[in-house]
């Protein structure tokens, strides 16, 4: 790896973790002297995030996590960028490490059975098998497994309302979700099982492992993967995407979408052009202004860094 590479880790585990405020300073600290910049949420369900730095720094950090109590078996996966997504180290305490909104629903207390990515096809193939994309609907958009269920949700926080309205899934006994990495999938199966259906299961890691694991020949996975990083998405090679972002509504936009008249670089998209006030539209174009300067300069500005993903 050189020297200008960063390492990007993206990691989640669910453990009962109740006395995890104790737990955020020592983080920062080892994060902070290990020259490790992005965001940890902790919750006493476990933690959830995503973070930059060095080879050695983002290792010492990965030890430290494993090291606490119940994270010993600790998975993340990693990605490369050539500079630092992220400017500030932040852990935040919070209720859900993945917001669901529906109390009493945990991973640690049940879940649905992990699929490995080789025996996914074959699940799904199943004509019982009902195929459920949890995903919200600007991730669907441009890309999902072919035959799955879009729920067209634009937050987490709308699938328990959805699932319950769906009482045809109810004549099917089996049901199949996945998401980009497998947490959105942790909580999820842990509703479905709450709400009654039998026959649960998702995909152990996620679109992006089943992407690195199945060979594109034998893929049922059709269009690119939305991913919250710099690359905002991935292809079946796992190479960054065609799809840039707009940094205004924070949704995916294709070269076509830059051609429209709505389209302003910072500010505005077709997607989301006159849904912003006055004073938003002023500060985007602020922002835009000072992450311009800072180019033409050589340097980054705060307003690049993504902050975090839409749940």
């Amino acid at each position: 790896m050189g020297q200008s590479q960063f390492v990007v880790a993206a990691l989640y585990k669910f453990v009962s973790w109740p006395d995890f405020e104790q737990s955020r300073t020592g983080l920062l600290r080892v994060c902070i002297q290990n020259q490790v910049f992005g965001t940890l949420l902790l919750a006493s369900e476990g933690i959830n995030g995503t973070i930059a730095g060095p080879r050695d720094g983002i290792d010492q950090v990965l030890s430290y996590i494993r090291a606490l109590p119940g994270f010993a078996k600790l998975d993340h996966k990693e990605s490369l960028a050539e500079t630092n997504p992220f400017l500030r180290m932040k852990v935040r305490l919070k209720k859900e490490i993945v917001t669901l909104g529906v109390p009493g629903i945990s991973p640690t207390k049940q879940v649905g059975q992990y699929v490995a990515p080789e025996d996914w096809n074959e699940l799904i193939a199943r004509e019982d098998v009902v195929l459920i994309d949890t995903r919200n609907d600007y991730e669907v958009e441009i890309g999902t497994f072919k035959g799955a269920i879009d729920p067209q949700t634009t937050s987490f926080r709308e699938f328990p309302d959805w699932l319950r309205a769906q009482t045809g899934l109810h004549n099917k006994p089996k049901l199949a979700m996945f998401c980009t990495g497998g947490i959105r999938c942790e909580k999820s199966t842990a509703l479905a099982l709450a709400e009654g259906f039998d026959e649960v299961y998702h995909l152990d890691g996620g679109i992006l492992k089943y992407l690195e694991t199945v060979p594109q020949a034998d893929s049922l996975w059709e269009g690119e993967c939305f991913v919250f990083d710099q690359r905002v998405s991935v292809d079946h090679a796992m190479q960054p995407g065609s799809y840039d972002l707009c940094h205004a509504c924070r949704y995916p936009i294709t070269e076509q979408d830059k051609m429209s008249k709505h389209y302003k670089p910072g500010v505005s998209c077709p997607r989301c052009v006159g849904t912003h006030s006055e004073l938003q539209q002023k500060r985007f174009e602020e922002r835009q202004k000072q992450m311009q300067l800072a180019k033409t300069r050589g340097s980054a500005h705060l307003g690049q860094q993504i902050e975090g993903a839409k749940t």
